[in-house]
């Protein structure tokens, strides 16, 4: 790897952030300033609208007061104590069926006439008031009479219930003795089969014992068609040298794998080792071809700033031949054209 390019890179990223850094900075400062002067702008406006309504209200005040205005007499405050009364007795002669000013119910003597309605509605609420005392006496009569029959009717079901219970109870003892003999047999004939179950067990076991499947007698795979074959449900594995050979096999097949495994890391190590030749060509390639653009664009440059200069030399020359073929007087007044 070369560290020079990789450091000059690093540098080169390093300014780069400084300069983007310095850049925000600055955008920062600009956007802090900016804001800050629409703020004082936003308050000298809200000055201004409060100075100018303000002096609005001071020229309503002092200039345009209410009772200056032609159609005061419409909103004036006063205008019903300065007014005369609508109707000044239930006989007015101004109170004509199309005035609309006297209806029913709405008579001069309405307060009395209120007071005698009110006493009417007090004597009826009494009234109601003694009727619904006497309503409430009989429900509680009838109440008391109810609640009689009920403890009457309660009692009688306690009793019933009573007895209920004692059958009940006979009928559960009489149920549980039965219970009781009924799981005592049970508890002998479970006893009886435990003990013959066993028996068996034991008998089963000891035919186990000395028959040839756990015994694992060799003799009993043999088949009928030859010693050098077996019975496949009878036969009980193989012997050392078979199991030899196929361990040996199996350390064969291991060794086998481990020598490709080997061969595969060596293939992928020479891959990597070219595939980091080829990137280092490429950068030498490419450091290279950077240099060759930057001495064509450094010659270019002067190429370019001899032909600028040749050809500010060229019209400097262009104009002094002009100048000296023009005669004196269209000198002067091109001279005094262009000092205007």
């Amino acid at each position: 790897v070369d560290k020079d390019a990789l450091g000059t890179q690093v540098k080169d990223r390093k300014i780069q952030e400084a300069a983007e850094k310095a850049r925000n900075e600055e955008l920062a400062n600009e956007i802090k300033q900016n804001d800050k002067i629409m703020c004082m702008l936003e308050q000298r406006q809200r000055n201004d609208i409060r100075n100018i309504n303000k002096a609005i209200n001071e020229f309503q005040k002092n200039f345009q007061k209410p009772e200056t205005r032609r159609e005061f007499d419409l909103s004036d405050p006063q205008a019903l104590k300065k007014d005369r009364p609508a109707r000044l007795s239930d006989n007015d002669p101004r109170c004509t069926v199309s005035g609309l000013q006297k209806f029913m119910g709405e008579d001069l003597n309405y307060d009395q006439r209120m007071k005698f309605q009110k006493e009417q509605l007090r004597e009826w609420s009494l009234q109601q008031q003694r009727e619904w005392k006497n309503a409430l006496a009989d429900q509680k009569f009838a109440d008391d009479l109810y609640d009689k029959s009920r403890i009457e009717l309660d009692q009688k079901t306690m009793e019933q219930q009573r007895q209920e219970d004692e059958n009940r109870r006979a009928v559960c003892a009489a149920t549980k003795d039965f219970n009781r003999t009924q799981a005592a047999e049970l508890a002998h004939r479970r006893k009886m089969e435990k003990q013959q179950k066993m028996k068996d067990d034991m008998d089963e076991i000891s035919s186990l014992l000395q028959g040839d499947l756990l015994s694992e007698n060799p003799e009993q795979a043999v088949s009928s068609f030859g010693r050098h074959r077996v019975i496949t449900d009878r036969w009980k594995g193989m012997n050392q040298d078979q199991l030899m050979a196929i361990r040996y096999s199996q350390q064969q097949q291991v060794l086998e794998k481990l020598r490709l495994k080997e061969e595969e890391r060596r293939i992928d190590a020479e891959w990597d080792r070219q595939s980091i030749q080829a990137a280092r060509a490429q950068l030498v390639l490419e450091r290279h071809q950077q240099r060759q653009n930057k001495e064509c664009r450094r010659a270019l440059d002067n190429i370019n700033a001899e032909l600028s200069q040749e050809q500010k030399s060229k019209n400097i020359y262009l104009k002094e031949e002009e100048y000296s073929n023009i005669p004196t007087s269209q000198y002067y007044a091109q001279f005094n054209t262009t000092s205007r």
